[in-house]
């Protein structure tokens, strides 16, 4: 907001701490995918799945980057401000784009809400087969609901617990591995790295598989943006995304490349053992119940993911209330500065969609579970577009405020652009990404027609609150 940090015209509490946001960032970008997806990528491009995703890490890096740019700069919003603030000399334009990026984001974390609902029934389930999975997705969806109810801090420290679980896990597995593999241990028996290059050697299937496991993997790294969106939360949001941004950056890339190279050290690709990578690579070093442990692990990653769905989804549509995108009923808060009707709209649909995971898995729930990826990249898009616009007008015209900086801009903008639509591209082209495409486009079509129909119905009516209000004072239109 313009203005006093301290203070919120919307109503939102500012209840969150840096440590809440730091764990927020880190979390976003740790959970299911890493532990279990993960192996469908090595089993895919053998060894050589370091590569994939250390590609895509580096793409979602360059996005962190930007997104911290563009936060520290503007003095309110997320990224859904800052695509329509980017075309602010073409209204038309920013009010599209802005239209596009919150919903489209909004969208693939109801999503996640209905799939980590699902998810984390089956983990349960693993503990009491007797119980029916939709209760437990119930049981679990009220109780992260109840916690975004109560208030942000009730949010940031469930969150906080929960990404600390999963980070001193990551943490953990990457000591007591790198041990292992290198032979630092007596149970050891020597260095674990043979399986790098054996079973057909370090890339074994070609370049294409593992390209092709650099796009399943993008939607792995999703999450980390919600950290600027947290930001409006806290008594010193600038201050609190350039901590959050800097500190994911290098631990993105060191849970990630780290644990999978040491994965593929202790496990062989081939083997049918690398659909749960963890918990064989647990039981390829003695560890004792490795199965028990990782279900616990993951567990706690579905429901951190499960309760920053439903924390990013809510306030995405609160900021969609502000410049008529949404029904204006859901941008009401309550005593504690919670955004409840917008919290029980993304609630509503994660149930919807537990519902259509039984009534018709293969059809509705289908549809949801194949398109959200692909709309998670067409917002990264929109995001690396954004800062490029607001890059040069700040130089321009207010230098100053560039207390954070793209690396390298424009050069690694572009980079990361041609990259991510690269990505898209190469969808087409790999068959068991075609549908995903498809139905991502799908899902971008529908909500082309949902802007042109709400542009109809308004009629050329402006919108309340100026194109750029959130812009810092020296960056506004006069």
């Amino acid at each position: 907001m313009i203005g006093n940090p301290h203070s919120s015209s919307d109503g939102l509490s500012h209840g969150l701490k840096q440590r809440h946001m730091t764990m927020i960032a880190l979390g976003g970008v740790i959970g299911a995918g890493l532990f279990v997806g993960s192996g469908v990528v090595i089993k895919s491009a053998g060894p050589a799945a370091v590569i994939s995703f250390l590609i895509t890490g580096l793409l979602v890096v360059l996005v962190m980057r930007m997104l911290g740019e563009m936060a520290c700069s503007m003095t309110g919003g997320s990224f859904y401000e800052y695509a329509r603030e980017a075309w602010i000399d073409k209204p038309a334009v920013g009010q599209l784009a802005g239209f596009l990026t919150g919903w489209m984001y909004w969208y693939f974390w109801v999503i996640v809400v209905a799939l980590e609902a699902v998810a984390g029934a089956e983990l349960v389930r693993y503990w009491l087969p007797d119980v029916s999975a939709w209760s437990i997705s119930l049981v679990l969806l009220i109780l992260m609901t109840l916690t975004n109810l109560v208030s942000v801090k009730s949010f940031g420290e469930c969150e906080f617990w929960l990404a600390s679980i999963k980070v001193a896990a990551i943490v953990v597995f990457l000591f007591i591995a790198g041990v292992y593999v290198l032979g630092f241990t007596p149970a050891a028996g020597g260095m674990h790295i043979a399986n790098l290059t054996q079973n057909g050697g370090f890339m074994p299937n070609g370049i294409v598989p593992v390209l092709t496991g650099a796009v399943a993997a993008t939607g792995f790294y999703f999450g980390a943006e919600i950290v600027t969106i947290a930001a409006a939360e806290t008594a010193e949001p600038q201050k609190a995304v350039a901590k959050a941004t800097s500190s994911v950056i290098l631990r993105v890339l060191v849970f990630y490349v780290g644990s999978v190279l040491l994965v593929a050290c202790l496990v062989p690709w081939s083997s049918a053992g690398i659909s749960t990578p963890y918990v064989s690579a647990l039981e390829a070093m003695g560890v004792p119940a490795a199965a028990q442990i990782m279900n616990a692990v993951v567990l706690t990653a579905v429901l951190s993911a499960l309760n920053s769905g439903l924390y990013a989804s809510s306030r995405m549509l609160f900021a969609l209330t502000r410049r008529g995108d949404a029904p204006k009923v859901l941008a009401r808060v309550s005593r504690n500065g919670v955004p409840v009707y917008a919290i029980l709209v993304a609630t509503l649909f994660g149930y919807g969609a537990i519902v259509m995971s039984y009534l018709s898995p293969d059809k509705v729930f289908a549809f949801l579970v194949n398109s959200y990826g692909t709309v998670a990249i067409f917002v990264y898009i929109l995001i690396a577009i954004s800062q490029l616009r607001l890059r040069y007008r700040l130089e321009n015209e207010a230098p100053h405020l560039l207390k954070v900086r793209m690396w390298c801009f424009p050069y690694l903008t572009w980079l990361a652009i041609a990259g991510m639509v690269s990505i898209v591209v190469a969808m087409g082209f790999i068959p068991e990404q075609r549908t995903p495409l498809a139905l991502g486009v799908a899902s971008l079509c529908i909500l082309l027609i949902a802007y042109w129909v709400r542009q109809f119905l308004r009629r050329g009516v402006l919108p309340e609150v100026r194109l750029d209000e959130l812009a810092p004072p020296k960056l506004r239109k006069n």
